[in-house]
């Protein structure tokens, strides 16, 4: 069972959950995912292979090699690409995507109004601040979908920030809400986390202005205020660095590999 089998069946067990049908799209959207091309790939450009349908033309993409090797049954060009990549180059263009076509487990066609949705959904773009809060306290208990929610928010930030901590903010307009505070986010970190925790809202069913925004420096006294008061979030470690490769060894030299005669 794959990742998306998993919340393939989950959606398909009960219809009417649409945090179920909200999960499936959202691991669908980071999913690897293998895409039929017509053509073998040349630099940047892909042609992808579309298939005529009564509904309308669709392309279609497996979630793992053996599935695509089941269903075409010969070496057929492809690319490997992330769904949501997938999901903004079909959008607008009238094209469905038929997934896992063949598997028993998770077979799902896509309409193009679907494709359509779940592309915007991928390129909302967070609201702007709206200043600093003017008083913080501790946030209290959280509602399971956002709890989960936050926690899918965070769970690719390993690395490009120092902590991530949940606070209720006050704000000078009387109003009171949850703050997510980034503390020590990395150059050029900002917008994949603001946008990390628009999807993990709108994946989740939530109205994106439940939590607030901040990015703050380790030794802000904000930052401290809110450390001292708020929610620490688990952040997962940073991805290992790639191990460095040892020099070519020169040719002749390495007993496993003799040099070949011409």
């Amino acid at each position: 069972m794959t990742p998306l089998d998993t919340a393939h069946a989950a959606m398909l067990a009960d219809p009417d959950d649409d945090a179920a049908r909200l999960r499936y799209y959202r691991t669908l959207a980071d999913a690897e995912l293998f895409l039929l091309l017509e053509d073998e790939p040349t630099g940047d450009s892909l042609s992808p292979r579309v298939f005529p349908l009564e509904d309308g033309p669709v392309v279609l993409a497996f979630d793992t090699e053996e599935r695509m090797a089941d269903f075409t049954g010969v070496p057929v060009p492809y690319a490997a690409l992330p769904g949501r990549v997938i999901v903004s180059q079909l959008a607008g263009q009238a094209t469905g995507l038929g997934l896992n076509l063949g598997s028993s487990e998770s077979a799902w066609l896509m309409g193009a109004h679907a494709i359509d949705w779940l592309s915007g959904v991928l390129d909302q773009a967070p609201a702007e601040a709206r200043g600093r809060p003017v008083a913080v306290h501790a946030p209290g208990a959280l509602e399971p979908e956002l709890a989960e929610a936050l926690a899918v928010a965070v769970s690719g930030a390993g690395g490009l920030a120092v902590a991530a901590v949940l606070a209720q903010a006050a704000w000078a307009d009387g109003t009171r809400g949850l703050l997510l505070a980034w503390l020590g986010a990395g150059a050029g970190a900002e917008p994949a986390l603001a946008r990390a925790l628009s999807e993990a809202l709108a994946f989740s069913g939530l109205d994106q202005a439940s939590v607030d925004m901040v990015f703050l420096a380790p030794d802000d006294p904000a930052a401290r205020q809110i450390l001292s008061l708020g929610q620490p979030l688990a952040l997962p470690e940073p991805p290992a660095a790639p191990p460095e490769r040892a020099p070519p060894t020169p040719p002749g030299m390495d007993p496993a590999r003799p040099p070949r005669l011409r």
